[in-house]
């Protein structure tokens, strides 16, 4: 599990608040007040699957997932940005059982995916792209000699490469916003996804994917700055009719 990983960087990165509202997340940015790539994401998504599972275990049981998914990948994350940015995590002590299966989820991490990472610019790096969009990026660095956009993740079950199509566009947003902020080139990102069950995958974003996920995500960009289409006068007249 030891590996040495060059944490340096040429940038001076910013930090930028946030504030939760009732329509998603967004970021103050140098006066600027810019949803969260990932509630543009949430907002733009076709088709309700979630509402469906969610009505198919029920809510409170959807609620539980939820929040246990939730807790054990926010330890996950905190373990590999200690090792990052300390080479230690020995003396991390795990308090209960989501904490213990993080911490192997997070080894299992280092051992398979960290190998390929030769530096590291920084981690939780706030980006944002003027009047566009905000966010924090996981991870900046140099993966197998490229500057890259890195992303861990954490899943119940493995996944199929069709199924973290909305990953590959949070990842070129990133990507996307660090190149207008810093005259970067980066066009590659890097999912490091381990399962509940230890299952390590990594997916690799780049080439002719990379320009066509960056594409779909500025048209969902355009999608969520575009205002409500007024109703039809059908429409208008129907409502009108429910009310009387």
């Amino acid at each position: 599990m030891k590996h040495e990983i060059l944490y340096e960087s040429p940038y001076e990165y910013g930090v930028f608040s946030s504030e939760d509202r009732k329509n998603g997340r967004f970021y103050d940015c140098n006066g600027q007040k810019l949803p969260s790539v990932t509630t543009i994401l949430s907002a733009t998504k076709e088709g309700d699957s979630l509402k469906k599972w969610r009505e198919k275990v029920g809510e409170e049981e959807a609620e539980r997932i939820r929040i246990e998914a939730a807790t054990r990948g926010t330890y996950m994350h905190d373990i590999l940005e200690r090792q990052i940015r300390d080479g230690n995590i020995w003396d991390y002590k795990p308090e209960n059982a989501e904490q213990k299966r993080a911490y192997k989820m997070a080894c299992t991490i280092m051992d398979e995916g960290f190998p390929s990472i030769s530096q590291v610019y920084g981690c939780e790096i706030s980006l944002y792209y003027p009047d566009k969009y905000a966010g924090k990026s996981d991870v900046v660095g140099i993966h197998n000699d490229e500057l890259s956009i890195m992303d861990f993740k954490q899943t119940n079950r493995p996944k199929r490469r069709q199924w973290v199509w909305d990953y590959f566009q949070q990842l070129a947003a990133y990507a996307l916003a660090h190149n207008e902020l810093y005259g970067t080139d980066i066009e590659k990102g890097v999912i490091l996804m381990c399962s509940v069950d230890c299952l390590y995958q990594e997916f690799v974003l780049e080439g002719d994917e990379f320009k066509r996920a960056a594409d779909t995500w500025l048209e969902r960009v355009e999608k969520f700055s575009l205002p409500p289409t007024p109703p039809t006068e059908e429409e208008v007249q129907g409502s009108l009719i429910e009310k009387s």
